[in-house]
């Protein structure tokens, strides 16, 4: 097969072949840095130096940009959306625990990551258990994140889904009174009457995936030993989202 002749390739192929060395090198946050400044229409000089130790990257960032004629609004966008780009693919796992730890060894608590995901959220959340309870600190982080503009979507076991597995009140009751959007599934929807809603995950603007053993109870997040994993970056938050979208298109889940 022959080489693609720089005739065949697009102003965008090009900037892409020339920015992706310097690009990956200089990283997400010192890209942002370098747009802003573009954006705001700089001296070029002052560019050069905002990023200490990576003079050649931005230089040759500057020429990419140059070569093929961007306006500057243009240049900085497109630094924008390589440095988004990066940060998703840029995949993170750590794992965390519940219950009681050795300090020897670094994990993360539940409590900690539960509420820190609520908290970075800034355009939707996603919510899924099989048990909850009222526990006061996820609903302070809650009712922060809907003030913020959040939409926040909770899909909980009922008791009648749960046959005698889970006792008291409605583990939807743990969430009444924020104005978060309540989901189930119901038992007539279920293949059979085994089925339960046994997922335990947390999603935050499709970017970061918390996923748990643990239920939404002061149990689940502090006592108990539960053990789960927290994904950033990757296709893996989005694919959760999407496919809670799904089943909600489907009719597989139904508000409450």
């Amino acid at each position: 097969m022959s080489e693609i002749d720089d005739e065949d390739m697009t102003i965008l192929d090009r900037l892409e072949e020339a920015a992706r060395e310097p690009a990956v090198r200089i990283g997400p946050e010192n890209l942002r840095v370098l747009a802003e400044l573009i954006d705001a229409g700089r001296p070029t000089g002052i560019i050069r130096m905002s990023v200490p130790g990576f003079e050649d990257e931005v230089n040759a960032l500057i020429e990419a940009s140059w070569q093929e004629d961007l306006s500057l609004q243009a240049a900085a966008a497109y630094l924008r959306g390589v440095a988004a780009g990066l940060e998703k693919a840029a995949v993170q796992v750590e794992p965390v625990w519940s219950g009681p730890t050795e300090h020897k060894v670094p994990v993360r608590a539940t409590a900690q990551v539960l509420s820190g995901l609520v908290g970075r959220s800034r355009h939707e959340l996603l919510l899924m258990t099989y048990s909850a309870k009222p526990y006061e600190p996820l609903r302070e982080a809650l009712a922060e994140a809907l003030r913020r503009g959040v939409v926040v979507r909770v899909v909980v076991e009922t008791l009648q889904g749960a046959g005698s597995a889970i006792s008291g009140e409605e583990p939807a009751a743990a969430f009444h009174g924020l104005g978060v959007e309540l989901w189930h599934w119901p038992v007539t929807r279920r293949p059979d009457e085994k089925g339960r809603m046994h997922a335990k995950i947390a999603v935050a603007d499709r970017a970061e995936l918390f996923v748990s053993s643990a239920n939404l109870t002061q149990s689940g997040v502090n006592s108990n030993i539960e053990a789960g994993l927290l994904i950033r970056g990757g296709t893996a938050p989005e694919r959760a989202a999407e496919h809670f979208d799904a089943l909600r298109a489907a009719g597989t889940l139904e508000r409450l």
